[in-house]
C-alpha cells in the first residue's frame, strides 16, 4: 500500500492495473486518453506481463473486441468518453445481452454540439437502459475503488454483467487527488479468480447471443434479475472490501441526513461541492443534508426511499438535461418517492451544463430557494436561474 498523488485517469488506471487484465482494447478521446496513456506506458515498461494491449480504430471497435475477448473468458477492462460512448452506444447492449463481466470508466464530458471538453453527465446516463451496471465516482479514491468493486460484482455469478465507472472530466479527470494504491496481495484477497462458466472454450462449446423470438423475453427478464441481484451482491462486496482495505461504502452517500428537513441530490464531483457548503449552512442552523447517487444501476429504490423518509423537501441537482423534458434525475426521484409514505415536495434545478463551475455560492443559493418552495408549498424546475414551465 502507498499513498500518492494523482488524476482521476490515473486512478481508473491503476484500479485496471491492479485486477491485472487480459486484454485491453483502447481508443483516445478527451479528456480519457491520459488513462490509456498510462496503462500503455506500463505496458511498455513491463508492469502489464500478462495484458494484450490493443489500439482499436474506433470506440465501436473498441467494445466489439471487448465483448470478443471476453466471450472467450478475458478480464477486460477499456475506458471512454462522451462521443466515444455514444459510438459504442449500440455495442453496449451485446455486451449486457450476452452477460459478460466488462469493466469500463467513463470520464463524462459534455456532448457536442456545440463542443465542449469539460463535463456534465449527458453521456453517462444515456446509457442507463442499456443493461449495464452504472457507478458514479465522487473523488479519485473512489475511482480506483469503483474499478475494484466493479470487477467484483460484474464477475459474481449471481450476476455477470458488464460495469461502468463514470467520472466527471476535467474536475476528477486531470486533478491530482491523494490516493491510497492498494497491494496487489490486498487486491488479490479481494477478487477471487475468475472462472467463467459461460464463455466460450474449446473443450467446452456453447452458443452465446444466438437468434430468438418468444424466448427473448426470457433472456431479459434473467438480465433484470441479474441486475437486481447486484444490490445484494454489492452489500456483500462493501463489506468485505472494508475488512481488507480499511474504506466503507455505501450504495448511497447520505451526509448530514438524519435530522434534514431540506435535502440535496446530487451526484459527481459536485457533491463535494455541495457537502462544503452544507457543513457552513449547518453552523447557521439550517437543517439540509445530502443523498449522493453513488449506484444509478440497478436504481436503489427502496434504499433511496429509506434514506429520505424524514425530508420535507428535496432539490434533485441534474447536471444534465432531457430537452423537451428537464433534469434526467428528477423524474426517477419523484417516481420512486410516490411509491413511499413520505412524499416530500421536490424541486428540480439543472446546473453545471458543459461544465460550468459549481461553487458553495450556487448550493447555498438552491437551499434558500428550496426553504422558498417548501414554505409557498409550490416545487419549481429551475435551469441555470432561468425558471421554465
Amino acid at each position: 500500500m502507498k499513498h500518492i498523488l494523482i488524476t482521476g485517469n490515473e486512478a481508473a488506471a491503476w484500479g485496471a492495473r491492479l485486477v491485472e487484465p487480459q486484454f485491453i482494447p483502447t481508443f483516445p478521446i478527451t479528456p480519457q486518453t491520459e488513462c490509456i496513456e498510462t496503462l500503455a506506458r506500463w505496458k511498455v515498461e513491463g508492469d502489464l506481463p500478462g495484458t494484450d494491449f490493443e489500439r482499436m480504430e474506433s470506440e465501436h471497435s473498441v467494445m466489439s473486441a471487448a465483448i470478443g475477448a471476453a466471450a472467450v473468458g478475458a478480464r477486460v477492462f477499456t475506458a471512454t468518453s462522451s462521443q466515444g460512448l455514444m459510438l459504442m452506444h449500440e455495442v453496449l447492449y451485446i455486451a449486457s445481452g450476452m452477460r459478460l463481466p466488462i469493466v469500463m470508466a467513463n470520464i463524462s464530458r459534455g456532448l457536442s454540439a456545440p463542443v465542449t471538453l469539460w463535463s456534465d453527465h449527458n453521456d453517462f446516463l444515456d446509457q442507463r437502459d442499456s443493461g449495464w451496471i452504472m457507478f458514479h465516482a465522487e473523488n479519485n479514491q473512489e475511482v480506483l475503488d469503483m474499478i475494484l468493486q466493479g470487477y467484483r460484482v460484474a464477475e459474481d455469478p449471481k450476476v455477470l454483467l458488464p460495469v461502468m465507472v463514470n467520472m466527471d472530466g476535467y474536475v476528477l479527470s486531470f486533478t491530482d487527488e491523494p490516493v491510497i494504491i492498494p497491494s496487489y496481495e490486498d487486491v488479490k484477497q479481494f477478487m477471487p479468480a475468475y472462472d467463467p462458466q459461460h464463455t466460450i472454450t474449446p473443450d467446452r462449446p456453447v452458443t452465446v447471443g444466438p437468434p430468438v423470438m418468444d424466448e427473448y423475453t426470457d433472456y431479459k427478464a434473467q438480465a433484470h434479475l441479474a441486475s437486481r441481484n447486484a444490490l445484494t451482491v454489492l452489500k456483500d462486496i462493501q463489506d468485505d472490501f472494508e475488512k481488507i482495505f480499511g474504506r466503507r461504502y455505501h450504495t448511497v452517500d447520505e451526509f448530514m441526513l438524519d435530522d434534514a428537513e431540506l435535502v440535496l441530490i446530487t451526484q459527481g464531483s459536485m457533491s463535494t461541492t455541495a457537502k462544503a457548503a452544507i457543513l457552513e449552512m449547518r453552523e447557521e442552523g439550517v437543517k439540509v443534508g445530502l443523498l449522493r447517487l453513488r449506484v444509478i444501476r440497478p436504481w436503489p429504490g427502496e434504499i433511496i426511499c429509506k434514506a429520505l423518509q424524514n425530508a420535507k423537501a428535496i432539490a434533485v441537482i441534474d447536471r444534465n438535461i432531457a430537452p423537451g423534458k428537464g433534469g434526467i434525475m428528477l423524474p426517477e426521484i419523484v417516481e420512486t418517492l410516490y411509491h413511499s409514505n413520505n412524499r416530500p415536495l421536490v424541486s428540480g434545478f439543472i446546473v453545471g451544463l458543459g461544465g460550468k463551475p459549481q461553487t458553495e455560492a450556487r448550493i447555498k443559493e438552491i437551499t434558500r430557494k428550496l426553504a422558498d418552495d417548501l414554505a409557498s408549498g409550490r416545487p419549481r424546475i429551475e435551469w441555470n436561474d432561468l425558471e421554465v414551465s
